[in-house]
């Protein structure tokens, strides 16, 4: 069953899978976050990991980073894996004046400057969307918590460095709550799937103020938004 980026076997993957960037914090959320977690893939280091939240099988595994990379992993695990969900857990970067670090935001649309979009040669504007019922349950469990939770539209970028200064000015003149770089590629490739998605990231920075989380912090400081999605995936079990 394994695919050029998987060497897992067709049943070790479970229904949602949640999706980090970083392999690191695959691993970390499979270790701390997990029953019985264990390691299904490890091809070029995207470590991905089975275990059980509440006896509901939960699948982790890394994305790595931008859409190219996000567009790959989630296309083998909806067409090859018979994956069902996957839930985005990244870190984002704020350009709302109304977020504060380690704030959770919850994509509900994704805007991109990325023509990843082009490949599924629909003839206008594809608009990549959130799950309804993904996003219902996670807004829905983040009350249960008391967590505060802001939902809208997030722009997923394919430029970490760009020269164009003033480009984020005009995303967030649209309302746009924060900018990360592979919601839009993971929510298009659901699409096409007939599959479901969502992205949650936690605040790591602020585009307009001197405030960042640490690579450390990034990598272990997700705890509330890593418990929130796994409610969303055991509600899915």
């Amino acid at each position: 069953m394994a695919t050029a980026h998987n060497s897992a076997e067709k049943g070790q993957i479970a229904k949602t899978v949640l999706m980090p960037g970083d392999p690191l914090r695959a691993k970390y959320i499979a270790e701390n976050f997990l029953d019985n977690p264990v390691l299904v893939n490890n091809v070029r280091g995207v470590q991905g990991y089975t275990g059980t939240k509440r006896g509901v099988p939960v699948t982790v595994m890394a994305s790595g980073m931008g859409i190219p990379s996000i567009g790959i992993y989630s296309y083998e695990l909806y067409n090859f894996y018979d994956v069902e969900n996957i839930i985005r857990v990244g870190s984002a970067g704020a350009l709302s004046d109304d977020l504060k670090l380690r704030d959770i935001v919850a994509g509900m649309s994704a805007g991109t400057d990325s023509g990843f979009a082009k490949k599924f040669g629909v003839p206008g504007t594809l608009a990549p969307t959130a799950s309804f019922e993904l996003l219902r349950h996670a807004v829905e469990c983040a009350e249960e918590k008391e967590l505060n939770i802001s939902v809208g539209s997030i722009l997923s970028s394919d430029n970490f460095y760009n020269d164009d200064k003033t480009a984020l000015d005009k995303w967030k003149k649209m309302g746009t709550l924060a900018v990360e770089m592979e919601a839009a590629g993971l929510y298009l490739t659901a699409a096409r799937a007939g599959k479901r998605a969502l992205c949650i990231c936690t605040i790591s920075d602020h585009i307009y103020r001197p405030e960042e989380l640490s690579p450390e912090e990034r990598q272990l400081g997700f705890a509330e938004m890593i418990e929130l999605a796994l409610d969303v995936a055991v509600k899915m079990g």
